[in-house]
């Protein structure tokens, strides 16, 4: 499915503080979005009481690397992960139950984990509509490796042949979580991962589709600072942005 995205014009409200996290545990991670969650909520919070204050919200992006993981979003099914307790600990992976939306997933290291946390009151107040931009980035990001993506109606997610019933695959999966109009969690952007820690759910509850990467679709492995640039790029173009140190 084709869907037009329109960038947004940038905005000097529309400040982002960028960080990239490198290899960093899942739960730690988590526990930080959680804190730059609650802050910018609690300074949303502050303005509304404080309407005269000229003071921004702060906006994050996050990328990061994790070692082996699988989360599972709060409407998925446990079933979906195909270890037990003991055989997780033998692939040496964790398991986490997440409030984001969505099922399981996958993330590890060769993938780009991308966190943004941003007031979705100075962009646009439609969570479809965010998820097609998070789509739309990577959707550009593939195109400069000679890579056509697209969208599938009715799934997240960043797709290659997703009109073909059979030969559909997910290169890049997204489940978030938003409340009071802020964002928490984000998308898991197949580079060149271990390709066979999928096997060990049925990724995003779907089980008739495969999962590939950017290595196996271009038969090398595309170097991943380099994507990461080209991904924050996009980004900041669609979004309207501005990056802060």
């Amino acid at each position: 499915m084709s869907e037009e995205i329109l960038p947004l014009p940038i905005s000097s409200n529309r400040l982002v503080r960028f960080e990239d996290l490198g290899k960093k545990d899942y739960k730690e991670s988590w526990d930080y979005q959680e804190t730059l969650f609650q802050r910018i909520v609690d300074r949303k919070l502050q303005k509304r009481l404080h309407p005269e204050s000229e003071e921004n919200t702060e906006n994050h992006l996050l990328f990061v690397e994790h070692p082996h993981v699988y989360t599972l979003g709060k409407s998925g099914d446990q079933k979906h992960l195909l270890l037990n307790e003991e055989q997780l600990k033998k692939v040496n992976a964790a398991f986490y139950p997440i409030n984001r939306g969505g099922d399981i997933t996958y993330h590890g290291p060769g993938q780009i984990v991308g966190y943004p946390i941003f007031d979705l009151e100075l962009f646009f107040t439609d969570i479809h509509l965010y998820l097609r931009f998070l789509e739309e980035a990577i959707i550009r990001t593939l195109a400069e490796y000679g890579i056509t993506a697209g969208r599938i109606e009715g799934l997240t997610g960043v797709w290659l042949d997703e009109t073909h019933p059979i030969k559909a695959r997910k290169i890049a999966a997204l489940g978030v979580k938003c409340s009071r109009w802020v964002t928490l969690h984000g998308f898991a952007f197949n580079v060149h991962p271990d390709m066979q820690y999928f096997a060990n759910i049925i990724p995003c509850g779907i089980s008739d589709k495969p999962v590939t990467s950017m290595e196996k679709e271009l038969g090398y492995a595309p170097n991943l600072e380099e994507v990461k640039t080209k991904l924050k790029g996009h980004i900041q173009h669609l979004f309207g942005i501005t990056f802060q140190s």
